[in-house]
């Protein structure tokens, strides 16, 4: 009780911790106890800056060294993933080398006319790709042109505004129609669909004949009961089924990109006012543009190479056929597949020719493919 009291009765300036004169603080300018006045560290006497009151100064650290030897595990990962990618490199080759040596005899007795002849009489040297690569390609450019808004509105839907537990049933079902073989969609095409779109087909005839793409010859646009024949087993029609088959692939890729948009550029563009639409244009759209042409590429490739399903819906013509919606049109892989069985020893090699054309042509938009996306990869993180 005596020192408590005592305690008491000291003077403030006097008392443990005071700030006041005659405490243990330092006044501005005093040099504190302990603490290098000009702030030089005691370690050579090197200055390391200004000395701060009751900041601890830090030794100079020594950088670690990484060990550059690599263990056993990962010599022998690396060589597994070199051998792979050779491997790869090598199958390509094999196989690109393998069609040319097949098609020699062909392209030796038809040379470049091989690719401005339309008929296919390889028994008298008659034969060429004019015909099937031309309908190849507008099949394919068809299936695109349907497929990538219907891929695109569905990635965006899943992603930005479908709920949890339905965005979850759509991913599913989108999968599952990537997995449906190509003999179901083109028995679906040619018993159920062809029949449902010539009304579609005469429409587009009736009203944009005027196009020359939707020209239809013998067609008798004001004749109701005139015979519908004119409209089956047309580019049209095998385009469409083409599109419903490269559609899911396209929407998967699509979707993946779309999904890892920065969520603060999201809740940002919100931040500022804009729609759920304008979010979409102003952000999602430009971060998955690599991934929408990636997509489309993606699915033009293996609509280029689609053999089933245009074999079964289409009506073999040898002639160059650019009227979308008439009856009659033709692919190299339904070509291969509609005479490889009966073939002769030169015709197996007109057929190794057409088939070497449409490799090419399938390495051709892959590489396109990948030079644009790295392009446009390289564009946004420039504009980051």
């Amino acid at each position: 009780m005596a020192s408590a009291q005592e305690e008491s009765d000291r003077p403030e300036s006097d008392r443990p911790g005071s700030d006041r004169p005659g405490s243990g603080t330092p006044e501005p300018g005093e040099p504190v106890s302990g603490i290098p006045e000009s702030g030089a560290s005691e370690s050579g006497g090197r200055k390391t800056g200004p000395a701060v009151p009751g900041r601890t100064e830090l030794k100079e650290l020594t950088p670690r060294r990484l060990d550059a030897a690599r263990g056993l595990g990962d010599r022998v990962f690396r060589y597994q993933l070199t051998a792979t990618g050779i491997a790869v490199l090598a199958v390509m080759a094999g196989v690109g080398l393998f069609l040319l040596l097949r098609a020699g005899q062909a392209l030796r007795a038809r040379g470049f006319a091989f690719l401005t002849t339309a008929a296919w009489q390889p028994d008298v040297h008659n034969f060429g790709i004019a015909a099937v690569m031309t309908g190849t390609i507008l099949i394919a450019l068809v299936a695109v042109s349907i497929s990538v808004p219907l891929a695109v509105g569905t990635a965006l839907f899943i992603t930005d505004v479908a709920p949890p537990r339905l965005r979850r049933t759509l991913v599913s079902m989108v999968d599952l129609m990537a997995a449906v073989p190509s003999v179901v969609y083109g028995l679906w095409g040619l018993f159920f669909f062809q029949q449902h779109v010539i009304g579609l087909s005469r429409w587009l005839s009736t009203w944009f004949g005027w196009i020359p793409l939707f020209q239809v010859d013998g067609a008798q646009p004001g004749e109701p009961l005139a015979s519908e024949s004119v409209y089956t087993a047309s580019t049209f029609i095998a385009g469409i089924v083409v599109a419903l088959m490269v559609a899911p692939i396209q929407c998967s890729v699509m979707r993946e990109v779309f999904s890892q948009a920065p969520a603060g550029e999201r809740e940002g563009a919100y931040a500022l006012g804009a729609t759920r639409w304008g979010m979409i244009r102003a952000v999602v759209l430009p971060y998955g543009k690599g991934g929408i042409i990636g997509g489309t590429m993606l699915g033009l490739g293996r609509a280029l190479g689609e053999t089933i399903a245009v074999y079964m819906i289409i009506s073999p013509v040898f002639t160059i056929q650019l009227h979308v919606l008439q009856t009659g049109s033709n692919s190299v892989s339904s070509l291969i597949a509609l005479h490889y069985g009966d073939a002769s020893t030169f015709g197996m090699s007109a057929l190794m020719a057409a088939g070497l054309a449409l490799f090419l042509l399938t390495l051709a938009v892959n590489f396109t493919a990948s030079s644009v996306v790295a392009r446009s990869r390289s564009g946004a993180q420039s504009e980051a």
